[in-house]
C-alpha cells in the first residue's frame, strides 16, 4: 500500500469522534473490547464496528489472553501515527514557507 493510501486509511479511521476516543483510551494502555464499550457507553456491536474500522486502518491490533480466547484485548500500533505526524510536519513546513513568502511580499509592496 502506498504512503498516501496508508494516510488516507488512517485519517478515515480517525474521522469518527468515538474512534478518536478509543484511541485516547488506548494511549493509556491495552484494554478489553468490553471495557472500551463501557467507557464510551456504547453497545458491544457498536464497539465492535469501531474497533474493526480502527483495526482495518492499522491503528490497533488485537490479541487474546491465554486464559480466555473469547476476550479481545486491543492496543495501539504506533506506525500509522508516525506516518500521520510526518505528513503533518511536512504540511506545516510547506505552509510556513508559503506564509513567510507572502509576508515578505506584503512587506516589500508599497
Amino acid at each position: 500500500m502506498s504512503a498516501a493510501r496508508k494516510l488516507d486509511t488512517t485519517l478515515a479511521a480517525l474521522a469518527d469522534p468515538a474512534r478518536r476516543r478509543v484511541v485516547d483510551l488506548l494511549v493509556r494502555g491495552p484494554r478489553a473490547a468490553g471495557e472500551l464499550a463501557r467507557e464510551l457507553g456504547v453497545s458491544a456491536p457498536t464497539m465492535s464496528r469501531h474497533l474493526r474500522a480502527l483495526r482495518e486502518g492499522g491503528l490497533v491490533e488485537e490479541s487474546h489472553p491465554q486464559f480466555d480466547a473469547r476476550v479481545r484485548i486491543y492496543a495501539l500500533r504506533p506506525e500509522p501515527m508516525v506516518h500521520l505526524l510526518q505528513w503533518l510536519e511536512e504540511s506545516e513546513r510547506l505552509w510556513s514557507e508559503q506564509l513567510a513568502a507572502f509576508k515578505a511580499h506584503v512587506e516589500t509592496t508599497p
